[in-house]
């Protein structure tokens, strides 16, 4: 969310800003803002005005009982009265004008990044770099589902039954291999020096509205009926959550967490949930980082955030690329976001596989991240990136350490979390 100072001395930048991102038809609500800004100025100038009128009579009332003038101050505190009648009135606007500013301000983007690369959609992201050798190897590679059912390792159609489209049994080998990438990444995060954190899975509304734009949240976001608690989507959107309303000394920055978590989402709106397979599903696991900084801090965490991520995979040797977010693909909170994509030997081309971002002060302004500074208090910058985020990323894992009997190789960095195995076999060809 932006400064509402920053708006006010800044509004054909906002303007330009929105016109970036590709969502013109916001560009009246900077104006609009603007108008009720200065209602409310206004408002709360008269109040101000009133407040020391009535302290200034209130004085007068106490002199003029003092002098024993009763019918004097009895006259004098109708006008008392009336003060008090006006300012309700206007406190009660402040508040109402307060309520449509923070609707307004809640949907306006943040400030992009002047390295961002304009374009309208994720069809006009740009390569960074690539990172390993892309191989497609001389046999068939089959759908990743067909993979893991070559391994007795999912059950979809069990899952269908219990639960609906869009979620898995994982057994044997394939579910070990999946909490041992999750055990890995969050041993290798802790080795890069980010503490542990097992944060809560479902939060509050004012939490969620904090960490993202409403958009977002009635896209992604399940809703616990009768109270006001949602189960997260992803594990930053708690681990921020863990700093609201709370003033940082400067020298305790910056705050570095790595977390795990289960991740719930809605995917209102997204194709692929009846294809067959792990690829868009309702239920996943997740570790994630998390870092809270100093404003100038924020562009080098960023770098060193999805480098860890290339690091993970590549020592997994899975071939990756980070790719760059256009205006039009940044959520409406984000400055700049990175994503990293893994090969897919079977599609020939890469996907997905997890998102760094840094949101500037946007989550700290909403939850009051404050830092305390040598030169006073300012809000703090927050970053977030996915360390890995299986059952998706087996896909990439599988599709790259595949050999042609159907075999699957075992990294180094991976095998003390599979009991010492160098690879795992098919029990059915």
């Amino acid at each position: 969310m932006l400064d509402i100072k920053f708006l006010r001395e800044n509004p054909d930048v906002v303007k330009k800003n929105i016109q970036n991102k590709f969502q013109e038809e916001k560009l009246p609500l900077v104006d609009e803002v603007i108008k009720l800004d200065v209602e409310k100025r206004d408002a709360q100038k008269e109040a101000d005005e009133l407040r020391a009128n009535r302290n200034k009579i209130s004085k007068e009332i106490g002199a003029l009982m003092a002098q024993g003038k009763k019918e004097e101050a009895e006259e004098t505190k109708k006008k008392v009265a009336e003060f008090a009648s006006r300012l309700a009135e206007l406190e009660e606007k402040e508040k109402e004008l307060d309520e449509k500013i923070l609707k307004i301000m809640m949907t306006i983007p943040n400030i992009i990044d002047p390295s961002v690369p304009i374009g309208k959609d994720d069809t006009e992201n740009v390569e960074v770099t690539k990172y390993g050798e892309p191989v497609v190897p001389d046999f068939e590679i089959p759908y990743h589902s067909e993979i893991m059912e070559s391994f007795d390792g999912i059950d979809l159609d069990s899952a269908r039954k219990v639960a609906g489209n869009g979620f898995y049994y994982l057994m044997g080998d394939i579910a070990r291999l999946h909490s041992a990438v999750i055990s890995y990444a969050r041993d290798f995060m802790i080795d890069r020096g980010f503490t542990y954190c097992v944060p809560p899975f479902m939060i509050r509304s004012n939490v969620v509205t904090g960490v993202m734009s409403f958009a977002e949240m009635d896209a992604m976001m399940y809703k616990i009926e009768g109270e006001d608690l949602y189960l997260i989507g992803t594990s930053e959107h708690s681990m921020i959550g863990k700093f609201i309303d709370t003033i940082l000394p400067e020298e305790t920055l910056p705050k570095t967490l790595t977390s795990y978590s289960p991740c719930f989402r809605k995917e209102k709106g997204a194709h692929g949930l009846e294809e067959r397979g792990v690829y868009r599903i309702h239920q996943f696991e997740k570790q994630e980082m998390i870092v809270v900084c100093k404003p100038e801090e924020s562009p080098m965490w960023f770098d060193k955030l999805w480098q860890n991520t290339v690091d993970l995979f590549r020592s997994m040797d899975i071939p990756v690329r980070t790719l760059e977010c256009c205006s039009g693909d940044l959520a409406d909170l984000k400055v700049k976001s990175f994503d990293v994509e893994a090969w897919s030997p079977r599609q020939k081309k890469y996907f997905e596989v997890g998102s760094c971002s840094n949101l500037g002060d946007a989550q700290a302004r909403r939850l009051k991240i404050r830092v305390n500074g040598e030169k006073g208090k300012y809000f703090a910058h927050t970053l977030n990136n996915t360390v890995a985020a299986p059952p998706r990323m087996l896909i990439a894992f599988l599709e790259n350490n595949l050999r042609a009997d159907g075999s699957v190789a075992i990294p180094e960095a991976l095998r003390p979390y599979m009991g010492g195995k160098s690879e795992i076999c098919p029990k059915k060809q």
